[in-house]
């Protein structure tokens, strides 16, 4: 099989958040989205063995953003299949730049204290602890409760929206933290609709 050349965006900015953003999809669209997040989410969850853990994980560097892009960036958070692209959005932000991340992860802990005992990093929360994490959080669509898995990153999130105003004051650090904190509200709300089988 021909191996992909996929890249990754040079700088994690506040464009790269804004590209979560759907509009409204064509049919055809969202069914192929629908039916392949709820086999992804689904299926996965009721097998739960590693080797498929590290497939779901891997996803985004097997196949390229672009082709999830293609496939979920048009779903409304509100859908399985949007709440899994903002979930490899994250972890594409994260393994980007973990340093950064890791540097905003650290001044967002005083101001979400309980988003950070929900996330489980570790402390200090270095780059590499942060990757762990987010790949952890990712392996969990097989492993655990989906509700938990989205509530797990909209902690991080919440945390590294919190640091990201501190660490940076630039206009598009604002826009990027602004819209860190919007991701993590819509992870968060995508958690309860998981929790009251809404979320399909």
């Amino acid at each position: 099989m021909a191996s992909r050349n996929h890249h990754r965006p040079v700088t994690p900015g506040a464009l790269y958040f804004e590209s979560v953003a759907g509009g409204p999809a064509l049919d055809e669209v969202r069914e192929i989205a629908e039916r392949t997040a709820t086999v992804l989410v689904r299926g996965a969850r009721a097998d739960g063995d590693a080797a498929l853990a590290e497939r779901v994980l891997h996803l985004a560097d097997t196949e390229g953003m672009e082709t999830l892009a293609g496939l979920w960036s048009a779903s409304t958070s509100d859908s399985l299949a949007g709440a899994l692209w903002r979930l490899y959005v994250v972890r594409e932000w994260i393994h980007a730049d973990p340093a950064r991340a890791a540097r905003a992860y650290d001044a967002g802990q005083s101001t979400a204290e309980v988003a950070r005992a929900i996330a489980g990093v570790a402390d200090p929360p270095g780059p590499d602890e942060l990757c762990a994490v987010i790949d952890d959080v990712l392996r969990g669509i097989v492993r655990s409760d989906f509700a938990d898995v989205l509530w797990r990153a909209a902690a991080v999130l919440h945390v590294l929206g919190a640091g990201r105003a501190l660490t940076e004051t630039s206009s598009s650090a604002v826009r990027e933290s602004a819209r860190m904190i919007t991701l993590a509200d819509e992870l968060e709300r995508a958690g309860h609709l998981e929790l009251s089988g809404r979320l399909a």
